[in-house]
């Protein structure tokens, strides 16, 4: 069968055989053992009924095994036969032209390239999944082969609940994740739920098909590390020589050393499995690897002596390097860390002193003694920042929920008052008051040709209107400004496509809109050889409320409420939007965040023109109003200039207290 027939019958008509995994590409770790008998019986039930019932007396030992063995029914032998990975728009056989986007964008997710374990379909994060099953994914790919523009096509994390009736102005796709009910989102709930088959995480942009490999998180790490040194560094100082020290390359965090290769420092980030360090160092996101901790602290004092510009994989443990460069009195200007900690029990983090291996198979025999082995790692890396911390490191928690699951570990991380963690979010100190208060946020496109000329175009494109738009900018966002500018003009030499045809920058709602609109030109005009999706990151300004990352910098009280996410996952599906979602978790873990996104397709036609005027426009000024409501300066002077340029936007603003008035009081 063609790729296109494959497509369309969805769930085959001949029963497959079973399929192997795939021994040289990384696999989901085992989950822990959570289901009952009963319960695993009603996760049998719960697989089954994708399938003819003549099928179930075969297929029932077989999913019972992946239960067993895996910890979830992944359903292998209904692995497509065709290779996963973005083709041009195309070549997908569907009725309507955004469902074709919508595939393509899926297959990117799914992409062995992208992917961090693909055959579980889990993009990054550990557990950041696009689908529970293969089951789903087949489903879906046929559903929306046969979707017009007058149906939404509704998925219950990751379920194909069916088409239903809509119209051209709808949502074409309604995505959900874990939307769990509040009393029901421990970490836990997730491992049992997921188990039986009925919800999962999806990640931020993994379950809403956004994601563009590394690059999109390059971009963000960039923005941070710059703006870290500039904390750190005297004025004029170069970052050459001075070390950035991380850890994680699997999944997002492996665009920190691209990052810190653009920042123009010594990164060295730790990574305990060997396949996913490789990986990177094969792809070309990190510079060297290094499997011996001496030979490591060679090179570092060499890099620093010689002030290079370096990134250094070293294969092992954090904790170690940590430990290991304080007591050789390695000066570390910046520290941070990416370990996938909203996950720390299920393959997230690795405990110190035990082997990839070891620990992989302790997680699965025995979760109580690897959970107890993680909180002392935790400490132990933690008394080891303090000190570094102690001789002038400038440490940033980089919204993996480090500071968090340290703190329950009992780590000795909390500032003098009991409350505040002892480090800065790098939201509160970075990105929220000289990024997201003035609604500059992760901004993304995807060329659904497939071809590098587009891609090259785009860049250009947007360039055109930053300069354009920094003409007239106010002093207050000149520097984010400049810096984006600076990204896109030497994004393609920097290599960051890894996937589909993809690029991000930071814009605010100004420039997101004039450079959605100078595309959508552009496809009008033939410049643009297909249409291009348009989407975020949800770790924006208005899509995620997340306490300890996005809106951490909202000191009004109002953090730990989600109303903004919802409202603008609404907010979008109305104005526009060819895809919606909404999920629960993220970056930060399972129950501590509500975090929402969209994909716009633009095919240069002017309804494109309409909805990108009216969504964009609506997607980052909610957040703006929420933040200016919290009385966040930038956002202030933000919605009042978005104000003056737009007679339709009346936002309520806040009228702020002499502390003076509320001193006689307490």
């Amino acid at each position: 069968m063609s790729f296109q027939d494959q497509i369309k019958q969805g769930i085959p008509s001949i029963l497959p055989s079973k399929k192997q995994r795939n021994p040289a590409i990384s696999h989901a770790p085992k989950r822990k053992d959570i289901l009952s008998p009963e319960d695993k019986k009603l996760a049998l039930r719960n697989a089954l009924r994708y399938f003819p019932k003549e099928w179930h007396a075969e297929l029932a030992p077989d999913f019972l095994h992946e239960l067993k063995e895996y910890g979830r029914v992944y359903m292998y032998r209904f692995m497509p036969d065709y290779p996963l990975f973005a083709r041009a728009i195309e070549e997908y056989p569907a009725k309507s032209k955004k469902a074709a986007a919508i595939m393509l964008m899926i297959q990117n997710n799914l992409d062995p390239a992208v992917a961090q374990h693909p055959e579980e379909l889990i993009t990054y994060g550990g557990n950041g999944a696009v689908f529970q099953n293969w089951a789903q994914y087949l489903i879906t790919m046929k559903y929306l082969s046969e979707m017009t523009d007058e149906q939404t096509l509704h998925l219950y994390s990751g379920h194909p609940m069916g088409l239903f009736p809509s119209s051209e102005d709808a949502p074409r796709v309604v995505v959900t994740n874990g939307m769990m009910i509040p009393n029901y989102s421990k970490p836990d709930d997730w491992e049992k739920f997921n188990a039986l088959g009925v919800t999962q995480y999806g990640q931020m942009t993994a379950g809403s098909f956004m994601y563009i490999g590394p690059q999109g998180i390059v971009h963000g790490t960039t923005i941070t590390v710059m703006n870290a040194f500039r904390k750190k560094l005297k004025s004029g100082e170069s970052p050459k020589g001075k070390i950035f020290l991380t850890a994680g390359l699997g999944g997002m965090s492996g665009a920190q050393p691209k990052a810190g290769n653009i920042a123009g420092c010594v990164t060295v980030c730790a990574e305990v499995n060997p396949s996913a360090a490789r990986k990177r160092h094969e792809q070309g996101w990190v510079d060297e690897l290094i499997e011996d901790q001496s030979e490591l602290i060679i090179r570092v004092k060499k890099a620093k002596t010689n002030e290079e510009v370096v990134s250094i994989a070293f294969i092992g443990n954090i904790v170690d390097v940590w430990e290991r460069f304080d007591s050789e009195n390695i000066f570390v200007e910046l520290g941070s860390d990416q370990t996938s900690l909203h996950n720390p029990w299920a393959g997230g983090y690795y405990p110190v002193g035990l082997s990839f291996e070891e620990s992989n198979q302790l997680m699965a025999e025995n979760p109580e003694a690897f959970k107890a082995k993680v909180q002392d790692s935790l400490r132990r890396q933690a008394d080891a920042i303090n000190r570094h911390s102690a001789k002038g490191t400038y440490f940033f928690d980089y919204g993996n929920a480090f500071l968090l699951e340290a703190s329950r570990a009992g780590a000795d991380v909390m500032a003098e008052n009991g409350i505040d963690f002892r480090y800065p979010s790098y939201v509160q100190d970075i990105l929220g008051p000289m990024c997201f208060d003035f609604g500059f946020g992760p901004f993304r496109w995807v060329c659904t040709s497939g071809k590098v000329e587009d891609l090259r175009k785009t860049d250009q494109i947007a360039a055109s209107v930053l300069r354009e738009i920094m003409k007239t900018a106010p002093n207050s966002i000149a520097q984010q400004m400049q810096d984006n500018v600076t990204w896109i003009e030497e994004a393609e030499k920097n290599r960051l496509v890894v996937g589909s045809q993809a690029r991000i920058l930071y814009a605010d709602a100004e420039g997101r809109s004039k450079i959605a609109e100078a595309f959508n030109h552009g496809i009008q005009s033939g410049e643009i050889s297909a249409p291009i999706v348009l989407g975020r990151d949800h770790h924006d300004v208005s899509g995620t409320d997340s306490p300890y990352r996005e809106t951490s910098n909202i000191y009004d009280g109002s953090r730990f409420t989600a109303d903004m996410a919802i409202h603008n996952v609404i907010g979008d599906s109305f104005r526009g939007a060819t895809w919606v979602s909404i999920h629960n978790g993220g970056g930060v873990g399972w129950g501590e965040v509500i975090n929402g996104g969209f994909g716009l397709v633009l095919d240069g036609t002017q309804e494109a023109a309409n909805r990108l005027k009216s969504m964009l426009f609506y997607d980052v000024n909610n957040g703006i109003a929420r933040r200016a409501w919290a009385r966040n300066s930038g956002s202030i002077e933000a919605i009042q200039r978005e104000m003056d340029r737009s007679p339709g936007l009346k936002v309520t603003i806040p009228n702020l207290v002499d502390e003076e008035v509320l001193k006689i009081f307490f």
